[in-house]
């Protein structure tokens, strides 16, 4: 148990050493953890918040036809038919609505690998050219095994577009054809992880709309707590999370602007969302918790999964209109999906905040931790948090200006692997704090708030949530809720171990 309380691998839990966040502290108990330190000074420079969105739908997620005259030939792929646009479209308007970073993910299909080797990656050079402005990275959504759909994204390197071919090719569900049952197997998707841990450039698998397939609170469909703690278990630096708050988010509106009664956010239909965000993350105590309890490094983001625009007729935002995660990072394709990896990623809706730092550290010590870190203190420590928001004056592209009503601080105790892997709870989360204007002080958009835990007996995750709404837990989402209404904003957490 000590290794799991100073943060080591145990049984896989955790992840190995990483390299140390803006911030860290480790311990400071050796001259190479000081020399870590100051490493992490110098990579962290130049960092800051870059909004972006890892599901991406373009004119290569293809509709398919069989050919009645030939039925036994593979079926043919019809552009435009499910995503709508070009990725250079795509690229456009996520940079007019603020992105600095995307992941272009078509899903796959019958002989899909091949479609995209020939055909989508060219084009993506193409949108790399002609919108500079926007760090592209190359990826799919990944028809998961025994799963739903995961965003998939291939580190920049110059054999991306072949890394993708491989794998695509060797473990996609709809890849085969003739339709091959034995892909679609938990086994199937546990060989692809440990297939792509050993690649020399890792890249990163996030579990998308991880609950749209769920029959009711904590009736799972698709993707269930057992998967994903087998996920994570076997490629801790792969398997990193899942998207807190799912794409679809104008599934409410119509064309003209005006409500569709019987349209569901996210397209969840059996299990509605709350507050926008997917029942795995938004259920204080619930399945996001249990992870965190684990001391699993278990991420959440934000996307708007875009196929067809809302004025189009479809149910989507553009990339950026809505959704956005935020990940701190120098402007460059590695440190961006470092940041995916290692949790320093915040996300919003409406954009609502564009900013967000909580800072972590023992009461009188000099080193301090933020999201996705952790710092080490001693039974009956005093733990001080700062929290600074920045919550834009404009208007967002909903027309609205909404105000932050609310900021949570959330802890829960980390206990370690729970004994049911199918545990969707950990009844020690806690709201520790609830700040409202009289609890922040504010300069300009900045809002700033402080808090201290008293006499931290064990070790324990923090996060942070907020609203502009007067909900003090996020409610479910009814069909025709005007989706710029119910914004939310999500930090990832801050763990605190025990020497």
């Amino acid at each position: 148990m000590k290794a799991f309380l100073t943060g080591v691998a145990l049984a896989g839990l955790l992840l190995p050493t990483m390299p140390a966040l803006a911030h860290d502290n480790h311990g400071g108990l050796t001259e190479a953890k000081a020399a870590g330190r100051a490493s992490s000074a110098k990579a962290a420079k130049g960092r800051k918040w870059l909004a972006g969105d890892h599901h991406i739908h373009s004119e290569f997620s293809a509709d398919y036809e069989v050919d009645p005259a030939n039925p036994n030939a593979a079926p043919k792929p019809l552009l435009g038919k499910d995503g709508r646009y070009t990725i250079s479209r795509n690229a456009q308007m996520g940079a007019s609505y603020g992105l600095n970073w995307m992941v272009s993910t078509d899903h796959g299909g019958p002989l899909h690998s091949r479609l995209n080797f020939e055909q989508a990656y060219p084009e993506l050079l193409v949108a790399r050219k002609t919108v500079p402005q926007i760090l592209i990275f190359y990826g799919m959504e990944f028809d998961t095994p025994a799963g739903d759909h995961s965003s998939m994204i291939i580190p920049f390197t110059k054999g991306e577009r072949a890394q993708l071919r491989d794998i695509e090719s060797r473990f996609s569900k709809r890849e085969a054809f003739p339709t091959d049952p034995a892909r679609d197997t938990e086994p199937k998707m546990i060989e692809a992880l440990r297939y792509m841990k050993a690649q020399p450039r890792q890249p990163v698998v996030i579990a998308n709309h991880p609950s749209r397939s769920a029959k009711d609170v904590g009736v799972y469909g698709q993707y269930t707590p057992a998967e994903f703690r087998n996920w994570n278990d076997t490629a801790p630096t792969v398997s990193v999370g899942m998207e807190g708050a799912p794409g679809h988010q104008a599934g409410a509106l119509k064309p003209d602007g005006s409500n569709d009664p019987e349209g569901a956010r996210g397209g969840y239909r059996n299990s509605p969302t709350l507050g926008g965000f997917d029942q795995m993350t938004a259920r204080l105590g619930g399945f996001w918790d249990s992870m965190l309890g684990e001391g699993r490094r278990w991420w959440i983001t934000a996307t708007s999964d875009s196929h067809s625009n809302w004025r189009d007729g479809g149910s989507d935002f553009w990339p950026g209109e809505y959704s956005k995660t935020y990940v701190h990072a120098r402007r460059d394709h590695g440190d961006v999906l470092d940041g995916l990896r290692n949790g320093r990623v915040f996300v919003t809706t409406g954009d609502l905040i564009s900013e967000l730092d909580v800072s972590v550290q023992v009461h009188g010590g000099k080193q301090a931790a933020m999201m996705g870190g952790m710092i080490m203190a001693k039974p009956g420590d005093d733990i001080d948090v700062v929290i600074r928001l920045r919550d834009p004056a404009g208007a967002n592209h909903g027309g609205f200006t909404p105000d932050v009503a609310r900021v949570d601080l959330i802890v829960g105790d980390v206990t370690g692997p729970v004994a049911d892997r199918t545990t969707d709870k950990n009844a020690t989360t806690r709201v520790e704090k609830r700040f409202t204007a009289a609890d922040w002080t504010k300069a300009g958009e900045v809002l700033t708030m402080r808090h201290t835990l008293r006499a931290v007996r064990g070790p324990i995750y923090l996060r942070v949530r907020g609203t502009n709404t007067g909900q003090a837990e996020p409610i479910t989402d009814p069909k025709g809720e005007n989706p710029w209404d119910d914004l939310w904003f999500y930090g990832n957490p801050v763990f605190v171990a025990m020497k």
